[in-house]
């Protein structure tokens, strides 16, 4: 559904109960989505995106406009930010033997429906997940909450993070909306540093991510 007719449609599928709503449309106004939040709050729906891949469970489901082919199923749980970068990773771990329990993407909007915090709690209590890999970007708290809950609640699973933009110029807008430096924690060094605090297996490049979940779950 283009962005000007988005929010209409999400609303009346949360008015009429369908429990997962995947929005890959971009460009949806903020104030529309401010409307969607409170309508979500209190309803049995749950929403993906908007501005994103969508959510797939291998050989199950998918629902969303990710390469299908490159994710073959397994215990290692993806949840990213960036849709290219999710299937870069699934793509490395399928390559690395092993495979995908979900892959969500969140999408890189400043309002979201299901946050990194929101799919990190769903993948921690998942029997067919072992392993979580956690994308995230410069701009935004999203990835400093999920880090921060993930070392208030025991690190059940292991998680593997890797935060996009380090090299982006200081209050530029990068590729998505919500991808702009607002404060001394919305940069990736930051990011990084207090995913390190929190016990997540930090990489510094994407193409790290891989092997680094092959040698955990090795």
């Amino acid at each position: 559904v283009p962005a000007k007719f988005a929010a209409a449609a999400i609303i009346e599928a949360i008015e009429a109960s369908i429990e997962l709503i995947v929005c890959i449309t971009e460009g949806i106004p903020i104030q529309d989505m401010l409307k969607i939040k409170q309508k979500l709050s209190g309803s049995n729906s749950r929403l993906i995106g908007p501005n994103c891949p969508g959510i797939i469970t291998p050989d199950e489901c998918k629902i969303g406009i990710m390469p299908g082919f490159v994710f073959k199923k397994g215990n290692v749980g993806i949840v990213s930010k960036s849709g290219t970068l999710t299937y870069e990773a699934a793509d490395q771990v399928v390559k690395s033997g092993f495979g995908i329990s979900t892959a969500i993407g969140v999408g890189g909007d400043p309002i979201i429906g299901t946050t990194l915090l929101d799919s990190v709690k769903l993948f921690m209590d998942d029997d067919e997940t072992d392993v979580i890999v956690l994308i995230g970007e410069i701009g935004g708290q999203l990835e400093n909450d999920a880090a921060k809950w993930i070392k208030d609640n025991g690190n059940k699973k292991p998680v593997v993070g890797f935060i996009a933009g380090e090299t982006a110029p200081k209050g530029r807008k990068m590729g998505h909306a919500g991808a702009i430096i607002g404060g001394k924690d919305d940069t990736a060094s930051a990011k990084k540093r207090i995913m390190r605090e929190s016990g997540v297996v930090v990489v510094d490049s994407p193409a790290d991510i891989g092997k680094t979940v092959k040698e955990i779950l090795s």
